[in-house]
């Protein structure tokens, strides 16, 4: 029995159905399942139960002996969201939870951590553990998620294997639930639809050109295979950048998008917010040899190949993995 949280989300979900692809049936969803806008997301996967994230913990007490990989996918991650107290009790306690909960039954645990623990990237993007505790993220969300890293690192008592996984810019089917937090690609296609264009942010920063702001976008289909792969894997435990590892341009990213969608392109420049001016990345891009090192071959796909394969076959006829 393999245990998924925030199974009804973006991620989860697709990790769910590769999991269902990969022959794996006995599945519990964990979630807040109040949400309609996330049912689509589940609908059609082979899965054993769905059980209340409030109540998952009594029904761990009470399971255990059945379960045999955690993956903790489940987390809060507006990034706009500043109320601290959210991310204490969603991201920060119930993860410790989730630890303590894998200690006691000798489980094993994957994690999501984030790249937005490395805030603006002083000290580059670098998954060394020699790192976090220098790391300043830039919102609450990436406070939670590194404060829990530092967290698990200073912990005598570990699960047998555990990994935290520090998602970069995941895009791909079943974001459509996520509104503005969806990602970049999902508002172009949805801008370019509804006005034949697609604005982006005005570079204020002499270093960089309008559009030439650079992200490392990876594909949620090449993140899920990351998941899959711990899930044989089981030692080497730590924590682990998730990107491609080769960082792309908004400007890339947007003309890939006209170019799947087969409109001209039409690309509008405007400036930036001042309240974020002072806090928006210029850069990122995922150190990867760590993963690849313990003998991850699997390769990503380049920004052109998870763009045309999102918007065909997902974005234009709303279609879900």
């Amino acid at each position: 029995m393999i245990i998924v949280t925030g199974a009804a989300g973006f991620i989860a979900s697709a990790f769910v159905n590769k999991l269902n692809t990969e022959g794996y049936k006995d599945i519990v969803l964990v979630d807040d399942f109040s949400k309609p806008a996330k049912d689509k997301n589940i609908e059609g996967k082979t899965f054993t139960e769905k059980v209340d994230r409030n109540g998952f913990f009594t029904w761990l007490d009470n399971n255990h002996k059945y379960v045999q990989f955690i993956f903790h996918i489940g987390a809060r991650t507006d990034t706009t969201e500043f109320d601290v107290a959210i991310f204490d009790k969603l991201n920060l306690g119930y993860t410790k939870k989730m630890w303590k909960a894998c200690v006691k039954y000798g489980l094993p645990l994957v994690y999501a951590s984030s790249a937005a623990t490395y805030g603006m990237g002083e000290h580059g993007y670098n998954d060394s553990h020699e790192i976090v505790n220098q790391l300043k993220p830039l919102n609450p969300y990436g406070d939670s998620k590194n404060d829990f890293d530092k967290w698990a690192l200073e912990q005598k008592e570990k699960p047998y294997f555990w990994a935290g996984l520090k998602f970069f810019n995941v895009y791909g089917p079943n974001e459509f639930h996520k509104g503005r937090m969806a990602s970049v690609i999902f508002h172009a296609h949805k801008q370019i639809n509804e006005t034949g264009k697609m604005k982006l942010f005005r570079s204020h920063n002499p270093n960089f050109k309008d559009g030439e702001q650079i992200r490392d976008f990876v594909y949620v289909k090449d993140v899920v295979k990351v998941l899959y792969f711990f899930l044989n894997h089981r030692k080497d435990s730590g924590l682990y950048n998730l990107g491609t590892g080769k960082a792309r341009t908004f400007l890339d990213l947007v003309k890939n998008t006209f170019k799947a969608m087969g409109v001209d392109e039409n690309i509008e420049f405007v400036d930036t917010p001042e309240d974020i001016r002072d806090k928006y990345q210029y850069f990122t891009e995922a150190n990867m040899e760590k993963l690849i090192n313990i003998g991850y071959s699997e390769g990503f796909s380049s920004l052109e190949e998870g763009i045309e394969d999102y918007v065909k076959n997902y974005l234009i006829g709303k279609n879900y993995l």
